[in-house]
């Protein structure tokens, strides 16, 4: 940054005339790089929060290919401070922005590095924030084979098909679904919403009779979570089945491992009899046909025209709108 660069930013945020005399006299005065930014940036914080980005020239030394011949090399950094009312970067900062190579490669000084000096009165900056894309390493619990009153479910098939449930439990797992329950996608895909599969259950054992039990660690891929879980009743397992979700950003991992719980749980009651009509194809081309219909539908944003299913009862939803044909 130089002094004419400097007065074109004090105009620019409308510093004070006292104020813009401060900074250019502590630009201007004959100090070493890091004591002439200390002495700049302590009138530049007296007036308000702002983030401002300057340059520093600074030698950095480094080992040649022949060790008796120290080389020094001059290199431009970029560094960003975050300003804020009576404060100023402290002395660690200023050294934590300061750029070391080890190889000439990398002080190239064609090539400008940016650096930003975080808020010290953030407690954000204290934490370690972790990539959930790398995996969650949240491998069940294991516990010792010669303790009989724990089981490890990671790797137990303890009570799997000893006793039936009872008649009333049967009846109510068994059950035909009620129409109104079941959903339809807009590609013509028939679903009942997990909430209800957990009704199911717990009108059929009472809450806190079942429960799953994650068999392994959350996988995580690209584009989708996966894990394997086991559905227990009274105790013992029923059955185990492995649930998926899709997910488009890092940030959307959680709910999906959320999401992936739920498939599972549905993928477990199939073997139940909950809603097995789903997976009966009569059942579905009858439905379709009773209590479903196409309708042509105009994307709100994109505005672009396509066919979707949806209930005979049920209103087009956002984001679409029904329209009357694709060339209406």
């Amino acid at each position: 940054m130089t002094p004419s660069s400097l007065s074109r930013s004090i105009r620019q945020h409308h510093w004070n005339d006292t104020s813009a005399r401060l900074l250019l006299s502590s630009w201007k005065s004959p100090q070493s790089s890091n004591s002439r930014m200390r002495s700049f940036m302590s009138v530049a914080t007296g007036r308000s929060s702002r983030t401002i980005t300057t340059n520093t020239l600074h030698s950095t030394r480094f080992s040649s290919q022949d060790p008796s011949r120290p080389s020094f090399i001059r290199s431009k950094t970029n560094v960003t401070f975050n300003c804020y009312p009576g404060r100023i970067p402290i002395s660690s900062q200023l050294r934590h922005a300061t750029t070391t190579a080890s190889s000439p490669a990398a002080l190239n000084p064609s090539q400008a590095s940016t650096t930003t000096i975080p808020n010290p009165s953030s407690a954000s900056n204290n934490l370690t924030h972790a990539d959930l894309s790398d995996g969650l390493l949240d491998q069940p619990v294991s516990f010792e084979s010669g303790d009989p009153q724990k089981i490890d479910w990671s790797r137990s098939f303890h009570g799997l098909s000893t006793e039936a449930f009872s008649k009333e439990a049967a009846n109510v797992l068994l059950a035909p679904l009620p129409a109104d329950d079941i959903e339809v996608k807009p590609d013509g895909i028939l679903y009942l919403p997990e909430i209800k599969y957990r009704r199911i259950l717990n009108q059929a054992f009472g809450p806190g009779a079942w429960g799953l039990a994650p068999r392994g660690e959350t996988i995580v891929t690209g584009k989708s979570v996966t894990r394997e879980y086991a559905l227990l009743v009274h105790g013992r397992l029923v059955s185990i089945a492995r649930g998926e979700m899709d997910y488009f950003s890092a940030e959307g991992i959680p709910t999906a491992v959320e999401g992936c719980k739920s498939n599972a749980l549905m993928r477990c009651c199939k073997d139940l009899g909950v809603a097995s009509e789903l997976w009966d194809p009569r059942f579905l081309r009858r439905f379709m046909a009773e209590h479903a219909r196409e309708a042509w539908v105009e994307h709100v944003v994109s505005k672009k025209k396509r066919k979707i299913w949806v209930r005979k009862d049920a209103p087009v939803a956002y984001p679409y709108k029904e329209t009357k044909g694709f060339n209406s």
